[in-house]
């Protein structure tokens, strides 16, 4: 599934664009109380203080709650395959480099049937900001073990309790050479709007994890569970440039959890960047597909 954008008209006379610019024609139909709810405002507060035009934006999510996000902007969206969000917004910056990519999902969808992907689109580089809205739970099949779930945890599919030690995607990122981290909290829109914002302007894979609970499925890991828990990496003097210290807080796990930006390495060439065939010419989305008339119609019936 795709959607179109709806260009808007800006909001004052300076041309600045505003939050609202940004909703799309469908409201959420998460369950109230959702964690992902915050995660749209906080995109589209990005969106706004960057004052991106909707027609140059693009998201790509793949399979659950989260990835029904697409649907409620005003921008361009596609709704993909479970698992799939990263190889399809891979193409579609190789293949527009111009355009703002955002690629959104959950921890099933993006550790799970997509960890694959996760990793190689790490260390190819894509400049890609990657939204994980992370509830530690299945919640589209309801209520299942995901890959983050916490050891002990008692679901649908580990009713005797999870005897499988859960992923850390943060330093899991870190080690496999993302060049941009970190972590918010729907429980802070205005902050995960700056992480966002910060991994929008990153020149390379950006990866945000947001704390995203599910007040339907996953009765441990709740709003008041993180807020009793976390801290930020601002406030504790941690500097995103040091990478051992990046590693260490994202580690840890207890009576404090960490949320902020980790781990931050500019200067490295993002894939597109490094791509010989688009380094003159412009994006390939605007270039004669220079096939002769016949041979392209012929291509056009087989894949259609």
């Amino acid at each position: 599934m795709s959607t179109a954008v709806e260009e808007p008209k800006p909001q004052s006379k300076s041309g600045q664009l505003k939050s609202t610019d940004y909703k799309g024609k469908i409201h959420p139909d998460w369950c109230p109380g959702c964690g992902d709810f915050s995660v749209v405002a906080a995109l589209q507060m990005a969106l706004a203080d960057l004052n991106l035009a909707p027609y140059k934006v693009a998201i790509v999510s793949g399979i659950g709650c989260s990835s029904n996000l697409p649907g409620f902007m005003n921008t361009y969206g596609m709704h993909t395959l479970h698992g799939r969000s990263l190889p399809v917004a891979t193409g579609l910056k190789l293949a527009n480099h111009e355009l703002t990519v955002i690629a959104t999902g959950g921890d099933g969808d993006g550790f799970g049937i997509g960890g694959n992907h996760f990793v190689h689109s790490i260390r190819r580089n894509i400049d890609v900001t990657y939204i994980v809205m992370d509830n530690q739970i299945y919640g589209l099949t309801t209520g299942q073990l995901s890959p983050t779930s916490r050891k002990g945890m008692v679901t649908k599919t580990s009713p005797d309790g999870s005897i499988e030690n859960p992923i850390n995607p943060i330093p899991m990122a870190i080690a496999c050479g993302a060049t941009y981290v970190a972590r918010g909290t729907s429980g802070n829109p205005k902050h995960l709007a700056n992480l966002i914002k910060g991994g929008i302007l990153h020149k390379g894979f950006a990866f945000i994890d947001v704390f995203s609970p599910c007040v339907t499925y996953n009765k441990v890991n709740t709003k008041d569970f993180f807020g009793a828990r976390v801290k930020f990496l601002e406030d504790a003097g941690h500097n995103p440039s040091d990478r051992h210290a990046a590693m260490d807080k994202g580690l840890e796990w207890g009576d404090t959890i960490y949320c902020g930006l980790f781990w931050k390495q500019d200067g490295v060439k993002s894939l597109h960047e490094q791509e010989p065939i688009l380094d003159n010419g412009g994006p390939l989305a605007y270039r004669k597909v220079g096939l002769p008339q016949e041979q392209g119609q012929a291509l056009i019936k087989e894949l259609m």
